[in-house]
C-alpha cells in the first residue's frame, strides 16, 4: 500500500517533483525524462509511470524556460517510439515466457492487462498502436501484444511513429501553451486528474457500448 501511495503522489504532483529533479540534476533532466518515458513505454511490468502527466508538466517547465521545449521534446519522442519498438520484440520473442514470470509468487504481468489490450485490438486494429498511446496502462501492454501476436513490424512501425509523435508532442505543448495560465498552474493536481479521466475515457465508451451491445442481444 506504501508503494501504490508513493506512486499516486508522484503522479498527482509530478509538478513538484519535476522541479526538484530539475533543480537537482540540471541538464542530466533530459536523460531522466528520457529513461521514464523509455520504461513506461518500454517494459511491460512498469505499466504505472506518469506519462501523460510528465510530458505535460515539462512542457509546462518549457515554458517558464527551466527546460529548453526542443530538445525535451525531441529526447521524449525518440525515447516513446524506442521503448514501443522494444516492447514489441519483447512480445515477439519472449512474449509467452514473459507473461508466466513469477515475482514472490505473483505473476509480474497480469494476465487481465493482456485481455484488456487484446479486446482494443479486436476493436481497432493496428490503430490500438495510436490510441493506446492516450490510455494509461494499455499503452504499455499495446505494443507487447502486438509482439506476441506477431503484427507485421513495418505496420507496426508507421503506427508507432504516428502514435508517438500526437501523444508526446501534443501533450508537451498542450503544457507548455497552458502551463502559464495561473489556475492551470496552481492547480495543478485537479489539471492531472482531469488528463487520467480523458485518457481513460476511450476504456470507458467501450465498456458502455459493450455493455449495451449485450443487452441488445439479450432482447
Amino acid at each position: 500500500m506504501e508503494i501504490i501511495s508513493s506512486v499516486i503522489d508522484f503522479i498527482l504532483h509530478i509538478d513538484d517533483h519535476l522541479a526538484a529533479l530539475i533543480t537537482e540534476y540540471h541538464y542530466w533532466i533530459y536523460l531522466i525524462l528520457f529513461l521514464i518515458i523509455f520504461v513506461e513505454t518500454g517494459l511491460v511490468i512498469m505499466p504505472f509511470l506518469p506519462g501523460d502527466s510528465l510530458l505535460f508538466a515539462t512542457g509546462m517547465f518549457a515554458a517558464q524556460g527551466m527546460l529548453d521545449i526542443y530538445t525535451s521534446i525531441g529526447l521524449m519522442l525518440v525515447a516513446a517510439v524506442l521503448g514501443d519498438a522494444c516492447n514489441y520484440l519483447i512480445g515477439k520473442y519472449a512474449g509467452d515466457k514473459f507473461v508466466k514470470l513469477r515475482l514472490f509468487g505473483k505473476q509480474l504481468v497480469k494476465p487481465e492487462y493482456i485481455v484488456k489490450t487484446h479486446g482494443f485490438y479486436a476493436k481497432h486494429g493496428p490503430q490500438t498502436i495510436i490510441i493506446a498511446r492516450f490510455v494509461p496502462i494499455v499503452r504499455t501492454f499495446a505494443p507487447f501484444v502486438a509482439g506476441v501476436g506477431k503484427m507485421n513490424y513495418g505496420i507496426f512501425l508507421t503506427y508507432n511513429l504516428i502514435g508517438g509523435v500526437l501523444w508526446v508532442v501534443g501533450l508537451t505543448l498542450a503544457g507548455y501553451f497552458l502551463g502559464n495560465i495561473a489556475w492551470v498552474r496552481d492547480n495543478f493536481e485537479k489539471v492531472v486528474i482531469g488528463i487520467i479521466l480523458i485518457s481513460v475515457l476511450p476504456i470507458l465508451f467501450g465498456f458502455i457500448k459493450e455493455k449495451f451491445s449485450t443487452k441488445k442481444e439479450a432482447l
